[in-house]
């Protein structure tokens, strides 16, 4: 199990009212919206449940009068609401006034739970949009160390599916419980109004509802937490291998692939079932006791109508509030399964947003002053994990203008440096300058914009050409575009496409060689005119024809303008003013081509080594750079 997926199995219950708490935070700014639905929510309930004291109306006053027993007040208003009408007269026309208020109270019932749900719809878009906008603001704040250990899947999955949960919740289930909340009290009053001993007899089950409420709540809560973390699992699997697809199916591992997804979308299957077992246990079992306490009014309710105490009619209406009662239990019930859902999400989402971000800089950056590029690490030492460390005491000075080549065997900490330079990445020893001033100190937006880097992993983004030079920004106009664009001899390629600077790209530039992707990354890198470029392995991808043309102009562009080159091919780095060899994390030589030649050292051993010499390869063991 990775780090991830053991930082998900093991996240801290919150609590559900925490949880809840922390959700209902992001209806503040629609609160007027919120207090709409629950004045709707308020007046759903007598409306959508008049019919029972209706009923009690109805065989009390009309089917079946009994002038030995008293009549409810609401009763004596209608006997009198019927006689001033006119329909008092007789039973038929009392029953049909009954059933036009029933029928009227019904209609504007449905008119305010219709008005209700657009309301609470909006409200969930809403906070839809305002989470997936924080968590993705959260995502672009987010370390380089956070992104290193979390599959994009997963996080996918956050932005996604967990988003979509939250969205339920507040659309579906906090509009479902708050109405049967309201309905069950609702509801309680009548009960207690109409017969309250008979009230009393009918909760006797309500201890039975609570203990099979608190055995769901326990095992749909585990059981949603565990689907959440499938599921990432499942997303992550898939973005991992449909992005590899062509290694999977150059090496022929498409039935071993399929088997481990097999075996984690069955894992998926077993909880979901394990999930539904709890679900559609409760609800029977809810059912069961609801029947149950229904009987025993009906028993009480049918010897007091038999010894005259009571009225049919209360017995009636009191049978139906009785199985109103436990309708909006069943349907918390129902719903619970949703919320349950939403809160393993929200769990794993607040997860997410508490990951701590840094600050783009200090509470009070630097004044910012053009920048000249001049770079020094003063005994700077950095580690990805614990104190296995990558850079050991790594200090060096690049002066303003200077061309720097950064040489050494892979893994040497090449990249590092330039990640460290750009705050990728914190040192934990030592310091790194700009310009003479510790980058720590500096504004990190502003520190950035005096690079441009070109990788040897190009990423450009779906759209056209021109937004992929220009990054979407308007600080690149569009002769700037063009004019590095011809500079890196991208333009010729890029008119002769159906659109030219128009023509759309699909997802990371597919239809592209590698070779014109990179050029697209030289244009941009040069569009924004840096005052510090990297070059990471940049003409790696290129073929010589290519490298030859771009070459000329990439000499240009370096003049007066402070360059890191990353190669492992010697020949392009030989014109460099200063070459820094990096070995096991550790700065071993330093000077130009000639000199480090004419040292004999490890420069002088990769160097011939690469251009062929039968005795490189020994050179370096005896140096110990590579072992045998």
């Amino acid at each position: 199990m990775s780090a991830s997926q053991q930082q998900e199995k093991t996240l801290a219950k919150k609590g559900d009212a925490r949880l809840a708490r922390r959700l209902l935070g992001y209806l503040r700014p629609y609160r007027r919206r919120a207090a709409l639905a629950v004045l709707l929510t308020l007046l759903n309930a007598p409306l959508m449940l008049v019919g029972p004291p209706l009923t009690k109306a109805a065989v009390d006053l009309f089917i079946a009068p009994d002038a030995a027993k008293p009549l409810a007040g609401y009763e004596v208003a209608l006997r009198r609401a019927a006689l001033y009408l006119g329909a008092g007269s007789s039973p038929y026309r009392g029953l049909v006034f009954i059933g036009l208020i029933f029928l009227l109270a019904n209609v504007l019932g449905f008119a305010v739970q219709y008005l209700h749900g657009i309301v609470m719809q909006t409200i969930g878009q809403h906070v839809m949009f305002d989470l997936r906008q924080q968590i993705f603001e959260h995502f672009q704040r987010l370390p380089m160390r956070f992104h290193d250990r979390n599959p994009v899947g997963r996080l996918m999955t956050r932005l996604t599916s967990d988003v979509d949960a939250v969205n339920e919740m507040f659309t579906v289930g906090v509009t479902s419980v708050v109405r049967n909340v309201v309905a069950i009290l609702y509801i309680v009053c009548w009960m207690l109004y109409v017969d309250w001993r008979l009230t009393l007899l009918s909760f006797t089950m309500l201890p039975l509802v609570l203990a099979l409420t608190l055995w769901f709540r326990g095992g749909a809560r585990a059981a949603n937490a565990e689907i959440r973390l499938l599921v990432a699992r499942i997303n992550a699997f898939l973005q991992e291998h449909i992005s590899g697809m062509q290694v999977v199916q150059l090496f022929g591992r498409e039935e071993r692939e399929r088997r481990i997804f097999d075996e984690i979308n069955e894992a998926n299957r077993r909880m979901g079932v394990r999930a539904s077992l709890f679900y559609s246990s409760f609800l029977p079992l809810v059912e069961v006791v609801s029947v149950v306490g229904i009987a025993l009014a009906l028993w009480r309710g049918g010897l007091q109508v038999i010894a005259g105490l009571t009225t049919l009619g209360t017995v009636i209406a009191f049978i139906q509030l009785a199985r109103s009662f436990y309708e909006p239990v069943g349907d918390i019930s129902d719903k619970y399964n949703l919320v349950q859902a939403a809160l393993a999400a929200a769990e794993r989402i607040f997860a997410l947003l508490d990951e701590p971000a840094p600050g783009a800089g200090p509470a009070r950056p630097r004044a910012s002053r053009e920048a000249r590029g001049r770079i020094e690490f003063r005994h700077v030492w950095f580690a990805y994990d614990a104190e296995d460390w990558v850079l050991k005491d790594v200090s060096f000075v690049v002066e303003p203008g200077e061309r720097v080549a950064l040489v050494g065997h892979t893994g040497g900490g090449k990249t590092t440096i330039t990640n460290l330079l750009l705050r990728f990445y914190e040192v934990q020893r030592g310091q790194i300058l700009f310009d003479g001033v510790d980058i720590r100190e500096l504004d990190l937006t502003e520190l950035r914009s005096n690079f441009s880097i070109v990788l040897q992993d190009i990423c450009l983004y779906s759209g056209d050409i021109a937004s992929n030079i220009r990054l979407g920004g308007g600080a690149v106009s569009e002769e700037r575009m063009v004019a590095a664009a011809r500079e890196v001899h991208a333009d010729d390629f890029i008119r002769r496409l159906p659109g030219g600077y128009a023509a759309r790209l699909h997802e990371r530039g597919a239809g592209l060689s590698v070779g014109q992707k990179q050029l697209i990354s030289f244009a941009r890198a040069l569009a924004f005119d840096p005052r510090v470029l990297i070059l990471d392995e940049a003409t790696s991808s290129i073929d010589t024809e290519t490298e030859t043309l771009i070459r000329d102009a990439v000499e240009r562009l370096m003049k007066g303008r402070t360059s890191l080159v990353i190669a492992h091919r010697l020949s392009t780095i030989q014109s460099a003013d200063k070459i820094i060899v990096i070995h096991k994390g550790r700065v071993r030589e330093v000077g130009t081509h000639q000199r480090l030649l004419a040292e004999r050292g490890l420069y002088w051993r990769l160097y011939r080594l690469q251009f062929g010499h039968k005795d490189g390869l020994q050179d370096l063991i005896e140096a110990g750079a590579v072992t045998p």
